[in-house]
């Protein structure tokens, strides 16, 4: 099984998708999703619950997909544990295998967020990056892991002489990879990580860019209203309000976005995420060139 890092390091562009998961979700859907989208993508990404969204353990999805040759990248925020959840988490990934992780410190639910759960943040993405680096090399650890460790970080358009100090201090920590939120403007990406590569962080860490097909205007405008720090262009809007089937719209879309993100400098891949059909993300990738389907 050809791991997320290994592509990371050996291919000029790396191509990532998020599984489509819900409180519904079975061993059976899960694979199901999973085969579709590992026909043309480098690693399957295995969210936590996003949005307070209830869905499957995802180090149990992701014991699922080493179970069926797949490598995961596990994500794991703070919000919803305690440091011995998370550490607890840690050991558990390791021994199943899992090489690829995701740290965040998730976002705070809203007033108005319907169950009221409590949140718990005893520690922040930084002690728990620092946590699963140091993982590594404890002497009490029986499962000997090896994490190629991720985190977050929100594409902007940065003024002159920014110095990127967050991203800075998660490389030190031991992150290897950031993953931006969902962004469509081309030209503020290229701004964004030109700044990357002015502060020599590319040196450190790799970039990768999280698009998706958007089904339909109404979905784009939501998610660019709603989503944290989501990027949606008004001519993107606009494209989908005209489109006669806003859905191939938006995976042409998201296949563009494909292309134009290969010739970025300093960017290192993609992760797609499905508001639709998970075959929309399979779609995209085949219709950017950048894969064919392997049956």
């Amino acid at each position: 099984m050809k791991t997320f890092e290994e592509a990371m390091r050996t291919q000029d562009f790396t191509l990532s998708a998020e599984l489509k998961l819900d409180s519904r979700s079975t061993a059976a859907s899960i694979v199901e999703q999973a085969r579709i989208l590992t026909s043309m993508v480098d690693a399957v990404q295995v969210t936590d619950n996003p949005g307070g969204r209830v869905h499957m353990s995802p180090l149990v999805t992701s014991g699922i997909l080493l179970d069926q040759g797949i490598d995961p990248v596990l994500h794991l925020t703070c919000r919803d544990r305690n440091r011995i959840a998370l550490h607890s988490d840690l050991l558990g990934a390791a021994a199943l295998g899992v090489t690829s992780l995701l740290l965040m410190r998730g976002q705070k639910f809203s007033a108005d967020f319907p169950s009221k759960p409590t949140t718990v943040y005893d520690w922040g993405a930084r002690k728990l990056i620092a946590a699963a680096h140091a993982l590594q090399s404890d002497p009490n650890n029986a499962n000997p892991s090896h994490f190629f460790i991720g985190s977050i970080a929100t594409a902007f358009n940065p003024a002159r002489g920014w110095q990127p100090g967050k991203i800075a201090t998660k490389a030190d920590a031991g992150v290897k990879f950031i993953q931006t939120q969902l962004c469509f403007d081309i030209d503020l990406i290229k701004r964004y990580v030109a700044g990357l590569v002015d502060a020599k962080l590319l040196e450190r860490v790799n970039v990768i860019i999280s698009i998706a097909p958007i089904p339909s205007a109404d979905v784009g405008e939501w998610l660019a209203s709603n989503l944290r720090a989501t990027v949606v262009p008004d001519d993107i809007i606009k494209r989908l309000r005209q489109a006669k089937n806003p859905g191939n719209e938006g995976v042409e879309i998201c296949a563009e976005m494909l292309q134009q993100l290969t010739d970025v400098p300093g960017v290192s891949g993609a992760n797609l995420v499905s508001f639709g059909d998970t075959e929309s993300v399979a779609r995209s990738i085949e219709i950017s060139g950048l894969r064919a389907r392997r049956d």
